[in-house]
């Protein structure tokens, strides 16, 4: 890891959120941070940490190269390269590693968040809200690891096998 004199401590970490969540997106980081709205987040990238960080072609936040390599953190998804796009190791707090254990596999019938939230219930004794579940699958989603199939209601499925996948379960 390699310091950037002109990054404050807390500009450090919060660039260590950014490689850790990526690919991600101002709410994320807004819920991470404690601010007040996206458009904070927005402003606080520009301003202060403009030079570490892009948007992808989807809008989603990434830190570039220089900005892993500033941090003592790893990014939140490797590999991908292949002609699927499903990373090969992705790193998610446990509700998200739990919701990936339990939501339909790739050949399955998708299920919705109601679905995956009973999942989640009855293989890890949890009881997390329902808001929390939607927003890890929808975390997943971005990952690349889960697919969204519209039907009267969003329905979710993995987008590979669960085997190509390594989940690491992170402290937050």
């Amino acid at each position: 890891m390699t310091t950037d004199p002109a990054l404050s401590e807390a500009e450090i970490s919060r660039l260590a959120d950014v490689v850790r969540l990526q690919p991600t997106k101002n709410k994320e980081l807004q819920d991470a941070w404690g601010m007040e709205s996206g458009s904070e987040v927005h402003q606080y990238l520009e301003n202060e940490l403009g030079d570490y960080y892009y948007r992808d072609d989807n809008s989603l936040i990434r830190a570039t190269p220089e900005a892993a390599d500033l941090v003592d953190v790893e990014p939140g998804v490797e590999g991908g390269d292949g002609s699927d796009g499903v990373p090969a190791v992705i790193r998610v707090p446990e509700l998200e590693s739990q919701v990936f254990a339990v939501v339909a596999g790739p050949e399955e019938r998708s299920e919705s968040v109601v679905s995956v939230l009973q999942g989640v219930r009855e293989a890890f004794d949890v009881d997390p809200p329902v808001e929390d579940v939607r927003e890890a699958l929808q975390s997943l989603r971005r990952k690349g690891v889960v697919e969204v199939i519209y039907r009267t209601v969003p329905t979710f499925r993995l987008a590979a096998p669960r085997e190509e996948i390594d989940i690491e379960v992170t402290d937050s």
